[in-house]
């Protein structure tokens, strides 16, 4: 069964960007900007090379450049931990009548977990938790209403990525690295609120 998305899905879809980087203008070189916009625009993590640059041209972000690639190369690993932990928690969730069925809908979910970490490890690499945008987070708010996305399940996923994540990182980095997944999870959790009060 294939999904037919409707054209105004289409279009959130197209909107539902949640990265961005132009409170970065003023705190950051100008340079390294577009090595974020690019990867952003592909949807792609930022390569090796990518890093280097960063580094080089910001290097108060080489304490956490090391991070950002060590998440990006085993974001695999961590997605499905992620994945592992809502399907414990919501056990009935990908069979009929449930919010992540058919197959389709659910590896489209698995694949907002993969996207999810993508950005997270903008904000590492870049230092700054304020990496995502607020349009863009409204149109994926409304995205996810339109295709009746179970939240719950989307949040408790987000909130393992940040467990996977932090395992995988020093002990005494962890407290640093948390709000960089935080900020995504209260954003997350706002969808919930909104969607309800709407």
């Amino acid at each position: 069964m294939k999904l037919e998305l409707s054209e105004a899905v289409k279009e959130l879809i197209q909107k539902a960007r949640i990265v961005s980087f132009s409170c970065w203008e003023t705190t950051h070189p100008a340079a390294i900007i577009p090595l974020f916009q690019a990867a952003d625009d592909e949807g792609r993590y930022l390569t090796d090379e990518d890093l280097q640059q960063i580094q080089t041209l910001c290097p108060q972000t080489s304490e956490f450049i090391p991070v950002a690639q060590l998440l990006r190369d085993r974001s695999g690993e961590i997605v499905n931990e992620a994945r592992e932990q809502v399907l414990i928690t919501f056990p009935n969730i990908t069979q009929a009548g449930g919010g992540l069925y058919p197959p389709e809908r659910a590896e489209a979910c698995w694949r907002d977990f993969w996207h999810f970490l993508r950005c997270i490890t903008y904000g590492i690499a870049g230092q700054n938790t304020q990496y995502t945008s607020s349009a863009g987070l409204h149109y994926m708010n409304l995205l996810y209403q339109e295709l009746q996305v179970p939240l719950d399940a989307m949040v408790v996923g987000l909130e393992n990525i940040k467990i996977a994540s932090l395992k995988q990182i020093n002990f005494n980095q962890q407290a640093a690295l948390a709000p960089y997944f935080d900020h995504l999870i209260t954003q997350l959790k706002s969808f919930t609120k909104e969607s309800k009060d709407g």
